[in-house]
């Protein structure tokens, strides 16, 4: 039996190979002229990757994908970071509705980070110009330019170092941290002192982070209010003879341990002792037995049910809703069998493969209608 062998590759005597990625034998003035040319693509692809993002979100496509919405599909699906997808959804819908920044990123003129933070003062009166005036410039000089046209009145967020659970006297005041830094205070709450210096102005955030330390250590950090503080010191007094230091740690899983079993019997009837139902739900009410939703959660461990076609199943965990699997206008009945989880993006997924867009749309807009009527103050008798 003859072997057929693969030709060897050769290449002529003296050649060395060169990889793609090592541009060491490039003169300085061919690497200047490929790293322009590269960013000049890179900046269209970027717009075309923009305007695939806004059609793709316009659409829903991520829902028959599992995914419950465009930032999911874009970090589980297409495996961008979060920071990444977060920027590009939003420039992608800015542009969708003022369609001159795609052209502007192409070119160049425009950066992601320029578009999201041009986003929210764009208007129909304003777009050309504001974008013809953030053309080609930095962060901080957009940052100027937004603020010379809607100054801010209020007074710039700063951060204050808390010092050690047992500081050592110090006279010094303490010093300002950088928002965001790798600087943690500890688990203790002390009374807040008026500050010394004004520290430099920090540019304020208000998403809580999360952050992980080390092996199943996290660092939280969020913002409360004065009442929020409040209920946490008086927790901490509460608490004094078990938890001596008041450790903010120990006092919010406590609060979790608390907090917990009450939202898991609100959601799905948890019980420590479960009756089963004898009762069965009238056909023509939407009620859900409690045994009903104990199983099913339990089955569907808690987590949105659909799956795509590919065979991906929606990760959701978050706005999980009890799902008829048959329409329950159409006889769908409360039984386990007849029972699903679905996250509230796939469950209206399914109403409107069900039962139409405009038929869904028009439900949507009578229900809020409603609840906005529900909320005016009565009007008094005469």
């Amino acid at each position: 039996m003859r072997q057929y062998l693969r030709p060897r590759q050769t290449r002529p005597r003296g050649v060395t190979p060169v990889s793609t990625y090592s541009l060491t034998h490039l003169s300085d003035g061919a690497l200047l002229s490929g790293l322009r040319a590269s960013v000049t693509r890179e900046c269209a692809d970027t717009a075309e990757v923009l305007a695939h993002i806004a059609e793709t979100d316009a659409r829903h496509l991520y829902l028959p994908a599992a995914y419950p919405s465009m930032y999911t599909y874009c970090v589980g699906e297409l495996h961008l970071s979060e920071e990444a997808a977060f920027k590009r959804i939003h420039a992608a819908r800015a542009a969708r509705r003022f369609p001159a920044i795609f052209a502007a990123v192409a070119e160049g003129k425009l950066h992601l980070s320029a578009v999201v933070m041009l986003a929210p003062h764009l208007t129909p009166e304003n777009a050309e110009e504001l974008l013809a005036h953030a053309s080609h410039k930095t962060k901080a000089q957009i940052e100027q330019l937004l603020a010379a046209r809607r100054p801010r009145l209020e007074v710039p967020a700063w951060v204050q170092e808390i010092g050690p659970s047992n500081p050592a006297p110090s006279t010094e005041p303490p010093a300002p941290t950088r928002a965001g830094g790798d600087e943690h205070a500890p688990g203790r709450v002390d009374d807040p002192s008026p500050p010394s210096p004004a520290p430099a102005a920090i540019e304020p955030t208000n998403r809580p982070r999360l952050k992980p330390l080390g092996c199943e250590r996290f660092a939280v950090q969020f913002t409360m209010s004065q009442a929020a503080l409040g209920k946490l010191r008086y927790a901490q007094e509460l608490l004094s003879h078990q938890l001596p230091s008041g450790d903010i740690a120990a006092v919010f899983e406590r609060a979790l341990d608390a907090l917990i079993p009450k939202l898991e019997k609100a959601k799905f009837a948890a019980t420590t002792r479960p009756r089963c139902s004898h009762r069965r739900a009238g056909t023509d009410s939407r009620t859900i037995p409690a045994d009903v939703r104990r199983a099913v959660w339990k089955r569907d461990q808690g987590q949105c049910t659909f799956v795509s076609e590919s065979g991906h199943r929606c990760s959701a965990r978050k706005f999980i809703e009890f799902d008829h699997v048959q329409e329950f206008s159409r006889g769908g009945e409360a039984t386990i069998s007849g029972i699903r989880l679905r996250c509230h993006a796939h469950n209206q997924y399914a109403a409107e493969r069900a039962f139409g867009t405009e038929f869904m749309r028009h439900k949507r807009l009578t229900a809020a209608e409603t609840r906005a009527g529900a909320r005016l103050p009565a009007e008094p008798h005469a």
